[in-house]
């Protein structure tokens, strides 16, 4: 059980769009040992290291079907997804990548950079052997694919950004400072946090937890306003936030404006209706959206090109 000192440590970090720790009341009980956590329940099918630009990726494979590529969160790994993964893979055959220097990806010399990354994922798609995918990013996974996105738009069919802003000023005025303090001077104090136990248990160099505080913090100081790049999509976007997220709701909606939704009634026929979606999950804040049922359920549907709105004429129809 986590003790209550470190909460606003968590705090803290969680303000710069990486996976965090739970709240004290959402750990009570539990365990602070990723060595207690219950195994997966899908097993890859593969998995391995693909180099690209310098940076040696770990990447599993589970399941058949439609490829879809899932993107963690900061300061986490592809572990973050173990509680939803089985029901992606029910019906996709699913990538999940450890991004650079989180996980079983070193860190190496090289800066952590969400448009370096972008031009790495599209190296290790092609030598994986993938044409085009599927992609749902959560928070710095978000960015990542954004960035893939936008930069080789011929490997992605459909995109959905989860709990990630495109721009600097898309989180809450409050969470900037905290973003600026994280650094390698919070590690010895982060001991106990499940980032840190989940990155010790899996990572080739715990030793560079420092380090990897340091250049996270680097990243997250960086100025950034992607909002020519947002209105390059072709591809059909999908938005997911909780209702409590750190990102600021009046961004969200820019961010889908920017996509060309909600612009306009879509129409009695739906004959204006934007190809784009946008979701706000109820009771949900930045820290719970990746591990939530919803996230699956929400997108899965815009994943596979369906549609779940009913139709009022249909229903007419039906009572004749």
């Amino acid at each position: 059980m986590f003790n209550i000192r470190i909460r606003p440590l968590g705090l803290v970090l969680s303000s710069a769009a990486l996976l965090m720790a739970p709240s004290v009341g959402h750990t009570q009980g539990a365990k602070a040992d990723a060595r207690t956590t219950p195994a997966a329940t899908s097993t890859p099918s593969k998995k391995g290291y693909v180099l690209a630009n310098g940076v040696s990726y770990y990447y599993e494979i589970h399941g058949r079907g439609e490829p879809l590529l899932l993107l963690h969160g900061g300061l986490g790994s592809i572990d973050m997804f173990r509680p939803v993964l089985p029901t992606f893979v029910k019906e996709r055959q699913v990538i999940v990548v450890d991004l650079h220097g989180h996980g079983r990806t070193a860190l190496g010399e090289r800066p952590i950079d969400l448009i370096d990354i972008g031009n790495d994922l599209a190296i290790v798609l092609t030598q994986l052997g993938y044409e085009k995918v599927d992609m749902l990013g959560y928070s710095f996974g978000g960015g990542a694919a954004f960035r893939l996105a936008v930069q080789h738009p011929s490997l992605v069919r459909r995109l959905v950004v989860a709990s990630a802003p495109y721009a600097q000023d898309g989180f809450h005025p409050e969470m900037l400072p905290q973003q600026a303090a994280v650094g390698a001077a919070m590690a010895e104090q982060m001991k106990q946090t499940p980032m840190y136990i989940s990155y010790a248990a899996v990572a080739p160099r715990p030793q560079d937890f420092p380090r990897l505080l340091d250049r996270m913090g680097e990243l997250m100081r960086r100025p950034y306003d992607w909002s020519e790049d947002v209105k390059k999509l072709q591809m059909p976007v999908m938005l997911i936030y909780g209702d409590a997220d750190m990102i600021r709701p009046d961004h969200i909606v820019r961010f889908y404006q920017l996509l060309g939704g909600g612009l306009r009634d879509a129409g009695w026929m739906r004959e204006h209706m934007s190809k784009n979606r946008l979701a706000i999950l109820p009771d949900l804040t930045h820290y719970e959206v990746f591990m939530s049922p919803l996230l699956v359920t929400t997108a899965l549907p815009f994943l596979n090109g369906q549609s779940n709105a009913p139709s009022w004429a249909n229903q007419v129809k039906d009572q004749r």
